[in-house]
């Protein structure tokens, strides 16, 4: 496995170039963290509450022999509960936010994991039943900061675009563009990120897979439900990412469990990740999808022989080509003709700009890591992978793939930072914990087997879940998020995996495509994040049926 795939995966986070933070040395708060503190008499110590004794009888029976002292390791939650106001766009309103932890079970009710989470849930003084909205990022390995700090929560980060943000310190304020509006918000972290792991006698590795991992967040899920009485409220589930791999299989395993979701809401898709990773041996698929992708960075950085006005006819045509002359000519391999290989060569140079040399020594497979090193090379600058808006100076024009992402560097210490002074600080929790905002040791475990009905995956692809639960649930909706300069998700890819998941005549109606002049995140674009905002207010109204 090259450095380049390992690196790859680990990008499906969203951005990700930054260690594990720690926190401050304070405990985490209980509920009731919003008042002062206030000096105490002494008083006796409570008696264990039933449910601790319970976790830890519980704990005791899983841990054997020598290990039966660690039953006293009670695997417990712990929340913070605070009360804060909104005000903005002429809309103002009151919400609790819950930051804490949920001991998830296993089927005979034993604890098996403690799942970080953090919950808004909005005042509605005129009643009802207002929608929820579970969301995460990917990676493996991310934590849900980047989604949660960038447009869904009610606080986000300011970052430059499409630029480095500066030296903090960084700033943070009242999100205009958040969700809470609209529908309550839980962001998860799933397990081996944030604050979350693997209780009593349970590793965190166990849940380093795609099944492990579809079931233990399925189980938060149903959890944070039923413990929150919001078994009736419209339903939604939000991944970006790698988040969309594990969203899409998620909706039919749950689905399967008589759990249903209004919407599914796809940030970036990696559903099918052969279609997106070439750089799986003998894996020529992913290349004509690519192609339009590549053209409209080369458009963005005027980089094209011919300069298209526009960008959405300029990619028609690059379509037509990518899925016709150019998948013909990567079919006949080494057979190719010498004549057809200059042809198809000089028609990928007038779409992406680069030379037709270098498109005949890459035998016509250019991956994309070799494409953000590639095209920008005779200025000494590499382009983002997760954006490719964003660039950055080259490190070393003679490696054949760039060895850092630009956009990743440019605005990532600035998330991380506003995250954790928002969590400690406002949210009140995980002080003296140590939150990993991206922990890269869960990617380089990763199994990526996926049992399915139709048998086993080696390479996960869970756009067959997504079509069994679109066919089994005719209320399903699915509403999909494109950046057009994302590198790491190609929206020509997503195109070409939503066109192949084999769905009957007009089920595929109810997947909507929306597009954006951004990248990965695309929400760290201002005009991209306005879009954002009313794409899923239109969504989440056309599908509460409240």
């Amino acid at each position: 496995m090259s450095n380049w795939w390992s690196a790859g995966i680990i990008a499906l986070a969203g951005a990700l170039n930054w260690a594990a933070a720690a926190g401050a040395q304070e405990p985490p708060r209980a509920e009731g963290a919003t008042e002062a503190a206030k000096p105490q008499p002494a008083r006796a110590p409570e008696p264990p509450s039933a449910q601790a004794v319970l976790l830890g009888q519980l704990c005791k029976i899983d841990i054997k022999g020598e290990k039966k002292d660690q039953w006293m390791r009670l695997p417990k939650a712990e929340s913070s509960v605070t009360q804060h106001h909104l005000t903005v766009g002429g809309r103002s309103f009151d919400y609790t936010a819950t930051a804490g932890t949920l001991i998830i079970r296993d089927d005979e009710d034993k604890p098996i994991a403690s799942i970080g989470y953090v919950a808004y849930v909005r005042h509605d003084a005129k009643g009802g039943v207002r929608p929820l909205m579970f969301a995460f990022n990917g990676g493996p390995g991310s934590s849900s900061l980047w989604l949660h700090m960038g447009v869904l929560g009610p606080k986000r980060v300011v970052v430059s675009d499409p630029g480095p943000t500066p030296a903090g310190p960084y700033r943070t304020v009242d999100n205009e563009f958040g969700v809470l509006d609209r529908s309550d918000l839980v962001m998860i972290d799933p397990v081996g990120t944030g604050l979350a792991h693997a209780v009593c006698d349970h590793k965190d590795d166990e849940f380093f897979g795609v099944d492990p991992d579809i079931d233990s967040v399925s189980r938060f899920i149903m959890q944070y439900v039923s413990d929150n009485n919001r078994w009736t409220s419209p339903k939604y589930l939000l991944g970006e990412s790698y988040g969309t791999t594990r969203g899409a299989a998620i909706v039919n395993y749950l689905r399967e469990r008589a759990f249903a979701f209004n919407g599914l809401i796809l940030v970036s898709v990696a559903t099918d990740i052969e279609a997106i990773f070439a750089e799986l041996p003998g894996n020529d698929r992913p290349y004509a999808v690519y192609l339009p992708a590549y053209a409209a960075v080369a458009w963005y950085h005027h980089m094209l022989p011919t300069q298209p006005a526009a960008l959405e006819p300029f990619l028609t045509e690059v379509r037509a080509y990518a899925a016709g002359p150019f998948t013909a000519a990567l079919l006949k391999g080494d057979a190719i003709p010498d004549a057809e290989r200059e042809a198809v060569a000089g028609k990928m140079h007038e779409y992406t700009g680069l030379p037709v040399e270098y498109l005949k020594a890459a035998n016509l497979r250019v991956a994309q890591g070799a494409f953000t090193h590639e095209l920008l090379k005779a200025q000494h600058k590499t382009v983002g992978r997760l954006d490719a808006r964003f660039v950055g100076a080259t490190m070393d024009p003679l490696e054949k793939y760039s060895d850092y992402d630009p956009q990743s560097a440019a605005i990532g210490a600035a998330f991380a930072a506003a995250f954790l002074d928002y969590y400690h600080g406002e949210l009140r929790f995980g002080q003296g914990s140590t939150y990993r905002t991206t922990n890269y040791s869960v990617g380089e475990h990763w199994k990526w087997v996926h049992r399915t009905p139709k048998g086993d995956q080696p390479m996960v692809n869970s756009g067959v879940d997504l079509a069994e639960a679109l066919v089994k649930d005719a209320n399903l909706r699915v509403l999909v998020l494109n950046g057009y300069y994302d590198l790491a998700t190609p929206f020509s890819a997503t195109e070409y995996v939503m066109a192949h998941l084999g769905l009957p005549a007009g089920v595929g109606s109810r997947i909507a495509m929306k597009y954006y002049e951004a990248g990965h995140m695309m929400y760290v674009h201002p005009p991209s994040m306005a879009k954002m905002k009313r794409d899923l207010d239109a969504f989440i109204d056309s599908t509460a049926r409240q």
